[in-house]
């Protein structure tokens, strides 16, 4: 399965990325997690060991790299670039594996607007590509609120697209336009995830208040999330009933896209 999570900042889009991704290993699957935030800090919520982050940088940022796959120098404009650059070593090459995650960091494109073309972003889209479309692990793309890293070229290899909220209405007025952006690339499924719920009303809050969208399941307000960050551990190991929560939306998820167990790995 290749999933894109999405959701407006601080909503808790990275906690749930990360429950997910050690949902799907305690069900079996290989899982590359990747961080297309432009913030990245995925690796932290699943628990990486500081050392092994410091040793990671977003391939957006590698300059040597983009220069040589793509025959130019990043950031310039104009002239010829290579439009296909090699890019199936590089999840290997450049990731790093903690508890059955491999965690690739992708960054992003500082100069120019969505429609860019330079180096750099026919380097990512082309990365995407390749991980969408040849890479056999279950995929979790944690994503900014939109989908600059997708194409419609690759839209059709996302198998689905959960949209993270919280019980508020500009949370779910994000969706809304998440939504609409995705619909534009023809994503074919998109769910809502609730997010930092905190009673019933915060649950029914997020139903009556969709943008038309099924609501998957809920992750409960919990200050596990809190220590975890404070401690420096995954969140996975901080809450028992955020745990629990996510293991019923991976289920829930398999069902929609109906998918059954993996093959052993």
């Amino acid at each position: 399965m290749k999933i894109a999570v999405s959701g407006k900042g601080g909503v808790g889009k990275t906690t749930a990325t990360a429950l997910l991704a050690y949902g799907y290993v305690a069900r079996g699957y290989q899982v590359l997690a990747v961080d297309a935030d432009p913030s990245p800090c995925l690796g932290q919520a699943l628990g990486f060991p500081e050392k092994v982050l410091q040793g990671l940088r977003p391939i957006a940022e590698m300059e040597d790299l983009i220069a040589e796959r793509t025959g130019t120098q990043p950031g310039s404009m104009g002239g010829y670039f290579r439009l296909n650059p090699r890019v199936e070593d590089i999840p290997e090459r450049f990731s790093a594996l903690h508890r059955g995650v491999r965690l690739l960091q992708l960054g992003a494109v500082e100069k120019g607007g969505a429609g860019c073309i330079c180096p750099e972003s026919v380097l990512l889209r082309s990365l995407v590509t390749h991980i969408l479309l040849r890479r056999t692990d279950v995929v979790l793309l944690d994503m900014y609120a939109g989908v600059e890293h997708l194409g419609r070229s690759t839209a059709d290899a996302v198998d689905a697209m959960i949209i993270v909220v919280e019980p508020t209405a500009r949370s779910l007025g994000t969706a809304g336009q998440i939504r609409a952006l995705a619909e534009d690339l023809r994503l074919p499924h998109l769910f809502l995830v609730g997010s930092k719920v905190a009673s019933a009303e915060d649950r029914e809050f997020i139903e009556q208040h969709s943008p038309g969208l099924e609501v998957l399941g809920h992750l409960s307000a919990d200050m596990g999330v809190r220590d975890a960050d404070r401690e420096g551990v995954a969140v996975h190991d901080r809450s028992e009933r955020l745990v629990a929560e996510a293991a019923t939306i991976a289920h829930t998820l398999e069902q929609r896209l109906g998918r059954g167990d993996p093959s052993p790995t």
